[in-house]
């Protein structure tokens, strides 16, 4: 594969260029934390996940983890991979320094994360857990829970889980049954959680399931939640794990994909209860484990990214090696020479491009929420991070399906096969849409609640942005960023007329923009996606300009950047004006009535 095509090289392009990460980490005070280390990080992430994780991936596949009287048993040399990862420090990156971790931005932590998720995206589940499970305790935890088990999760010793969902009980949390009963200084659990990711393993010592449960005299609905740490194995006076907890797995679910990450059904309390402590206060556990699903929505956001990424990787290797006809020569024409394979590569190359500036901008958007000067400011980078976690999750998820599908396609009949692992990532991809909250659940919540949140102005701020970055494209030398930028200014049109109708008419059309909202999402995703590809393209094109003054030099990747995003626009931008096209509609002829379903 050519340098400059490296995914390593553009996150840290991206971190550089776009995010500013020198300056961010001096605004959070980090010393000795800069471009420098972020580029150390991000490389030896890059080692370590081609060396340990990615042999294991298609292992994962053909031998996933299997149920038996001692519990779960995960795939062979997932735990001493698991052992490697922790003892590197690889779980303790961006967390806080008190309880042993690094404390490195959230944004370096997630360019790492992409790699991991890229090499081998059933293992990485596991820490991911862990991570949200981290966030909550450190927000929401007691001082106590904290000394318990915040050093544990950190080192990677135990991992973590988020219990949320029951058999009835699915996106709707109102229906959550499982109970807490008070005993003493701890509450008795029981009831079950299906679809638990990692919910058991023998990698660790100990697993920290965090439970979604009911207390008796708790209100009906979702604010009669509350939230429980219930350990695998119950601590002794020296905060060991000893005694077992009354928590089993019952089964483990079969899957479409991720064979390798154990999706189990947990059964609390079939032996008395199973023995939690409450964190924070009692009734507002929805609250505390949305700290968890926020986080988690980016990450699977992320995972779409990393499996579009190796899908490209895998694409681009095949292409190349794989011959189909003859080049006028005589000699054999490797199938990347054909037109039509070249446009999947690069749409799988600058797709993966868009959904990694995202990714990165918007995890940035948190840590400058945590840096900001006053409360106004940081109220600003809170609602952006909050405005773009629905797009980030839902647009990067659903264009992972397709950018998958396109690798299996330029394999052709080979990708159809198992043996060649184009069809892995095809079924890894498709749980990434439907868990921790559908594409429509994330539409949704972009539409009727961030969007109402401050009346548009959030996003009108963004498309604001994007047109800057529109009319710098047009005024460049380079006629590839005047056409990015007539493109760019053309979607931004389309998405403020659609934005204006579902803004102004939102009361009278409340079915309507209901059964819209994914093409807006998914508009908003291609939108700012293009927009940042053109932010890029920008940044590249100085970088030649400077390069060229002062006689250095022209690195490839900047040439390589412009490139993609003048693709996006002319290839993938104009989905904008389509989708906005159905989102100003008047009427929604899926909503016709039953007879509509009738042969």
């Amino acid at each position: 594969m050519s340098d400059y095509f490296h995914p390593y090289r553009d996150a840290e392009f991206i971190l550089e260029q776009l995010v500013n990460f020198d300056e961010l980490s001096q605004q959070l005070n980090l010393d000795g934390v800069n471009q420098e280390l972020a580029s150390a990080v991000i490389s030896e992430a890059g080692r370590f996940a081609s060396e340990v994780l990615a042999p294991l991936n298609s292992v994962g596949d053909q031998q996933g983890a299997m149920l038996n009287e001692q519990g779960v048993q995960q795939t062979p040399g997932f735990a001493e991979a698991y052992q490697q990862f922790a003892e590197a420090g690889w779980t303790s990156l961006t967390a806080e320094e008190e309880f042993g971790g690094q404390q490195l931005p959230q944004v370096l932590g997630t360019a790492v994360n992409e790699i991991w998720h890229s090499a081998n995206m059933a293992f990485a589940l596991c820490p991911m857990l862990s991570q949200g499970a981290i966030e909550a305790l450190c927000a929401h935890g007691s001082e106590k829970l904290q000394q318990q088990y915040l050093e544990q999760l950190i080192s990677g010793r135990w991992t973590g889980t988020m219990n949320l969902t029951e058999p009835n009980a699915g996106s709707d949390l109102a229906a959550v049954s499982t109970k807490a009963v008070a005993e003493g200084d701890h509450y008795r659990i029981s009831g079950q959680k299906i679809f638990i990711t990692w919910g058991d393993h023998q990698m660790t010592d100990n697993i920290v399931h965090l439970v979604l449960a009911r207390l008796p005299d708790a209100p009906a609905g979702v604010k009669g939640i509350s939230l429980f740490v219930v350990p695998k194995f119950l601590l002794d006076e020296n905060g060991e794990p000893a005694e077992m907890n009354d928590v089993r797995c019952v089964s483990l679910e079969h899957k479409l994909g991720i064979h390798g990450s154990p999706t189990c059904v947990l059964s609390f309390g079939d032996e008395g209860g199973a023995i939690g402590y409450l964190v924070g206060e009692p009734n507002r556990g929805l609250m505390y484990m949305f700290t968890m699903m926020n986080s988690a929505r980016q990450s699977v956001g992320l995972q779409g990214l990393s499996i579009s990424e190796r899908a490209y990787q895998q694409g681009l290797t095949y292409a190349r090696e794989r011959t189909q006809g003859r080049r006028a020569d005589g000699s054999a024409k490797p199938i990347i020479e054909y037109p039509d394979v070249r446009r999947m590569l690069l749409t799988l190359k600058t797709g993966s491009e868009a959904m990694r500036a995202l990714a990165l901008v918007a995890s940035a958007e948190l840590d400058r929420a945590q840096i900001a000067g006053d409360a106004e400011q940081a109220k600003t980078h809170q609602l952006r991070a909050e405005l773009m976690t629905p797009i980030v999750k839902g647009w990067m998820t659903e264009f992972a399906q397709e950018l998958t599908s396109l690798n299996v396609q330029i394999h052709g009949g080979m990708g159809f096969i198992e043996e060649t692992g184009a069809a892995q990532h095809f079924r890894d991809a498709r749980i990434l849409p439907i868990y921790e909250g559908t594409t429509g659940i994330q539409a949704l919540d972009l539409i009727g609640r961030k969007l109402q949140m401050d009346q548009g102005e959030s996003y009108r701020s963004l498309l604001a942005e994007l047109t800057q970055t529109a009319r710098q494209l047009e005024t460049g030398s380079d006629p590839r960023l005047a056409k990015i930028g007539r493109k760019l200014l053309k979607a931004i049109d389309a998405a403020s007329s659609a934005l204006r109708k579902i803004l102004e008419e939102g009361n009278d059309r409340a079915e309507l923009n209901a059964g819209i909202c994914v093409h807006f999402l998914m508009l908003s995703g291609f939108l700012v996606g293009g927009g940042l590809l053109g932010q890029a393209a920008v940044a590249a094109a100085q970088l030649q300009r400077q390069a060229e003054e002062s006689g250095q030099a022209l690195d490839p990747l900047w040439d390589s950047k412009i490139s993609s995003a003048e693709f996006f626009a002319v290839q993938l931008l104009p989905r904008v004006g389509y989708l906005a096209e159905i989102c100003a509609s008047e009427s929604l002829s899926a909503m016709a009535g039953e007879d509509c379903f009738e042969q």
